[in-house]
């Protein structure tokens, strides 16, 4: 499926900071996108059908949908089940779809098990926004796979900046979010679920 447009539906102002940043580096000049932070997990599923459902009455077909949100612990297929069902319910095809249906344009992506993970992901990013962070922190058994941090992945970004010196009072996100995404590389980011949403736009732009 072509795309011309992409709309972006977030769970939290945290991820529009990011991304903000981020998608000019994964999507091809010529692709536009909007996005659009809700207040949580809770606000974007309770919003969503209703959004959906506005979006099949005049959406063009060059147009597709992105809904990302954290896992937070829970189960990753379920609520990407759930997202995709309201999806449905509306009359869209998601990409999951694809093989029964050559177009699509909705694709629900999660980060896992938070946005945080996908920081930790990208430790020169990390230590070129705050310094006082090794660089060797990658190296350690713990975050060699941001997606399985135990105990929260941005609990355990906040105990990494707060021991370099940083967010003394409290990780403030959004703040974050700006710092380390100006300096991430997408290419080289270890997280997975981050890897399968850098691909998910690379293949989009490419087409």
């Amino acid at each position: 499926m072509s795309f011309d447009h992409l709309e972006f539906l977030l769970e939290e102002p945290s991820a529009e900071a990011a991304l903000h940043i981020l998608l000019p580096k994964m999507l091809p000049g010529k692709l536009t996108y909007k996005l659009h932070p809700f207040q949580g997990k809770q606000d974007l599923f309770k919003k969503l059908p209703e959004r959906l459902k506005g979006y099949k009455t005049w959406i063009p077909e060059s147009w597709g949908i992105v809904i990302l949100f954290d896992e937070d612990r829970q189960d990753c297929k379920e609520q990407k089940t759930k997202a995709e069902t309201m999806a449905r319910q509306a009359g869209f095809h998601t990409k999951s779809q694809t093989d029964l249906f050559g177009n699509f344009q909705v694709i629900t992506r999660l980060c896992i098990e938070e946005l945080e993970a996908w920081y930790l992901g990208d430790v020169p990013a990390l230590c070129a926004a705050y310094p006082g962070v090794s660089p060797n922190l990658a190296k350690k058994s713990r975050f060699r796979n941001p997606d399985a941090i135990a105990g929260g992945t941005w609990e355990a970004l906040q105990r990494v900046l707060q021991h370099a010196g940083y967010h003394e009072n409290g990780l403030a996100k959004t703040r974050a979010a700006r710092d380390i995404c100006k300096h991430m590389d997408p290419a080289r980011n270890t997280s997975p679920s981050f890897q399968i949403f850098r691909d998910t736009l690379y293949q989009i732009g490419s087409m």
